[in-house]
């Protein structure tokens, strides 16, 4: 072998050690959002190493909302919200996040309204999240990163018999993200924070009843909506997409928290759970929506309503 391919193969595996092992936090951060994205994708988890785009896919998610790029329209409709905080059961270590999940079997926790045309019933949410605040939501904002992102994912019971279908099929997933900024001290997530020391470990399961998640979502009712795909495995195509415009803020120590978690199971080589995202995929030929005012309409006809309202029972 010579030392050409020495070298190459040496330096393929510093790139597979970096994949598998999150590097250590650097001293100092490069400030250029370029430096951010690049450190960023430097630690992914093997989840999402192979495959990072899909042949042929055509609205693969998670994108960059370019504010000025948004279309408002006047005919999307305020999301309502109502969730029964009996349903929640169970709080689940997977092995890249945490799911808190909810009995889907009847339409006590759903949503409806909003970009969407049928009501859908609330299956979990869970967090995706950064080895540090530079960093850490799936999505972004005119290239602005969040420390986390909140996924509350939901299906179309109406179309669809299980939520096993609904993965398959382009209407049958509406997921509304909501994003964490380090501020104030967030009650309604401390409770959640505070069952999280026992799912530790991948495969923990712990039952976690009377827990209602629109504690989590912020009160502004403002949007973006867009045709995308679920952003871990199998990455289908059958997400309609409610990003909120407002984050939520949450303090170190609950951030802290879920860093304290584990991809691996209880006896093997300890591995943080962090950096738990999918790298941005291309906007491609979609448009992001707006249920908000922005520089443009997408009918110039239609006048603007009065501002969206976010309706809970």
């Amino acid at each position: 072998m010579n030392s050409v391919k020495a070298n190459t193969l040496v330096h393929l595996y510093k790139q597979l050690k970096t994949i598998w092992t999150p590097p250590a936090v650097p001293a100092r951060l490069c400030s250029l959002a370029a430096c951010t994205h690049r450190n960023r994708n430097d630690a992914l988890h093997p989840l999402w190493q192979s495959p990072l785009t899909i042949p042929g896919g055509t609205r693969q998610s998670p994108i960059n909302i370019q504010w000025r790029d948004s279309v408002y329209d006047p005919v999307l409709k305020p999301l309502k919200i109502s969730y029964d905080p009996t349903t929640c059961l169970h709080i689940w270590n997977n092995g890249y996040s945490f799911l808190v999940e909810f009995d889907d079997s009847t339409d006590r926790s759903v949503i409806v309204g909003g970009p969407l045309e049928n009501q859908y019933r609330l299956k979990q949410f869970h967090f995706h999240w950064g080895a540090i605040n530079e960093w850490g939501s799936e999505h972004t904002v005119d290239s602005k990163f969040y420390p986390a992102e909140l996924h509350l994912v939901h299906w179309n019971a109406v179309v669809y018999p299980t939520f096993e279908e609904a993965v398959m099929e382009g209407n049958g997933l509406a997921v509304i993200g909501v994003f964490l900024k380090l501020g104030a001290h967030h009650e309604g997530l401390q409770t959640l924070v505070d069952a999280l020391p026992a799912v530790k470990h991948k495969d923990a399961v712990i039952e976690f009843d009377v827990f209602d998640p629109s504690c989590l979502i912020p009160s502004c009712p403002d949007y973006w909506t867009y045709a995308g795909s679920l952003t871990t495995p199998p990455l289908t195509e059958s997400v309609t997409w409610i990003i909120k415009k407002k984050p939520i803020e949450v303090d170190e120590n609950q951030l802290e928290a879920f860093r304290m978690l584990l991809f691996t199971s209880d006896g093997e080589e300890e591995k943080r759970m962090v950096d738990n995202f999918r790298p941005l995929q291309p906007l491609m030929n979609r448009t992001v929506r707006s249920s908000f005012q922005s520089r443009h309409l997408l009918n110039t006809e239609v006048q603007p309503k009065d501002h969206a309202e976010q309706i809970r029972p």
